[in-house]
Order: C-alpha cells, then sequence, then structure tokens
C-alpha cells in the first residue's frame, strides 16, 4: 500500500494551509508507514464539518425554542404536505429513532403547542401526529434560518459550482452505505 502524506500547501491561488486533519493523518503516516491514510483525512474532515455544523444548527434552532431532535420532528410533519400528519411509527422510521425517543420529543413538542396528538380513525391502536398552526410557523422559520446559515457557511468556502460538485461527490459516497 501507499502512504499519503498530508498535502504541503503549495501556495498557488486556492491552495489551503495544512490543517489538524493533516497533523493527525501526518502522525499516523509517521507511525504506521505502511497504512494509506488517504481515506482517513476525507473522513475527518466530514466528521469535523458535520460536528460543526450540527453545533451552528442546534444555536440557530435554540432560538426558536428548539433543538436539532425537536426541529427534526417538525420539518418531518412540515416536508410531509398537508395536512402534516404522520404516525408516530412513520416519524420514528423517517427519523430512524426509537419509538421511547420519539415519545420524548412528541412530549415536548406537544406541550409547546407545536403539534398535537389524536387517536387514528383508520386505527383504534394507533396515533397522528399533526403540526399545530403554531408548529407550521416555527417550522417555517426554523428551516429558511438553517439554510441561510448552511448557505452563509458553505458560501464562505465554495462557489455554487463547487457546493453543487461536493454535493455530487459526497452523494456518490453516501450511495455506497445509504442509511
Amino acid at each position: 500500500m501507499t502512504t499519503t502524506e498530508p498535502a504541503a500547501p503549495a501556495g498557488g491561488p486556492g491552495e489551503q494551509p495544512p490543517d489538524a486533519v493533516d497533523a493527525i493523518v501526518g502522525q499516523w503516516a509517521e507511525v504506521r508507514p505502511d497504512l494509506d491514510t488517504g481515506p482517513m483525512a476525507v473522513y475527518g474532515r466530514i466528521h469535523r464539518i458535520s460536528r460543526a455544523m450540527s453545533d451552528l444548527m442546534e444555536r440557530e434552532y435554540k432560538r426558536y425554542g428548539l433543538n436539532l431532535g425537536e426541529f427534526d420532528v417538525l420539518a418531518t410533519l412540515r416536508r410531509s404536505g398537508e395536512p402534516y400528519t404522520l404516525s408516530p411509527r412513520q416519524l420514528s422510521a423517517t427519523l430512524m429513532l426509537t419509538t421511547g425517543g420519539m415519545t420524548g420529543r412528541l412530549d415536548r413538542l406537544e406541550k409547546a403547542g407545536m403539534l398535537t396528538r389524536n387517536p387514528d380513525p383508520l386505527d383504534r391502536r394507533g396515533l397522528r401526529v399533526t403540526l399545530t398552526e403554531r408548529g407550521l410557523a416555527v417550522a417555517d422559520e426554523a428551516v429558511a434560518a438553517g439554510v441561510s446559515v448552511q448557505r452563509e457557511l458553505f458560501g464562505t468556502a465554495l462557489d455554487e459550482a463547487e457546493a453543487r460538485r461536493l454535493g455530487d461527490l459526497l452523494r456518490r459516497l453516501l450511495s455506497v452505505h445509504p442509511s
């Protein structure tokens, strides 16, 4: 196997100086020269970007009285279209969450007046979760604010063509192991 050394800054336009991931990859290359550490650099950056974005989004959604998980519930109901109603099971499946974890989120959102839970008219044992007018308004405001934060962050580092290309590359990576 070949060893991937951290990229040295070339000094040309568009070249980036080494970052913390380069340092980690370089350390591994020193102690394990037999490993191809190139994939580690990609994973490390994806992981760090994901954590940073989650932190930014969490702060943004907090302005609306939501945490990231609660926003996900409202957003899932909102994008389901009118009448903005799903079963707890559908929500759990979409959000890859246990029913117990879902119950806690639904309890908090119902208490905040953002959704209601009503008996399912087609299944006596089931429930239907529906956005309230307040929940719909908060979902719409929060998603617009979140997209604005994302656009601002990505726009500082990438132009539109680069962002599209990165999205395409990440889609290809995700297609290998879809969730």
